[in-house]
């Protein structure tokens, strides 16, 4: 099990174990048909991950967990992706966020298409939203966290 943050407040940090391998239930926007990575934390307090590819040797994309970064991020879980994932009514999904390492540029974090993982399974998709409130470049700040 991989451990990420998913808030910092008053209390702490309050944290949710993920499986180690995330399978997508439909392969992520420019994957092809990759639809399962292993996912790793790179730092030891569950704030940033890597999803490396298990079928091919090489991929890899990082990722956040997105609330710590951006304390206001909750998007709604649509019930059309609840079901596809297979959560209950009372189940909390993980959410992570897509980094795009900025070479010479700002890094970013894809807050407009979250990926959503079922914490019990490891099942997960990548949705893009129905509102426009969150960005698809949102600027990733070294001391946000």
């Amino acid at each position: 099990m991989t451990t990420i943050a998913l808030a910092l407040d008053a209390a702490g940090v309050r944290v949710q174990q993920l499986p180690d391998v995330l399978t997508f239930i439909e392969a992520p926007p420019g994957m092809a048909s990759l639809t399962t990575f292993r996912l790793a934390a790179i730092d030891e307090f569950g704030y940033l991950f890597t999803l490396r590819s298990a079928q091919q040797e090489g991929v890899r994309l990082f990722a956040v967990s997105p609330s710590v970064y951006f304390p206001a991020y909750a998007p709604r879980v649509s019930e059309e992706v609840r079901a596809a994932l297979g959560l209950d009514d009372a189940a909390e999904p993980a959410l992570l966020a897509i980094v795009n390492p900025g070479e010479g540029e700002a890094t970013t974090v894809n807050l407009f298409a979250p990926v959503v993982v079922d914490p019990v399974t490891g099942n997960a998709v990548q949705v893009i939203l129905d509102s426009d409130e969150w960005p698809l470049r949102a600027p990733l700040v070294a001391d946000a966290a």
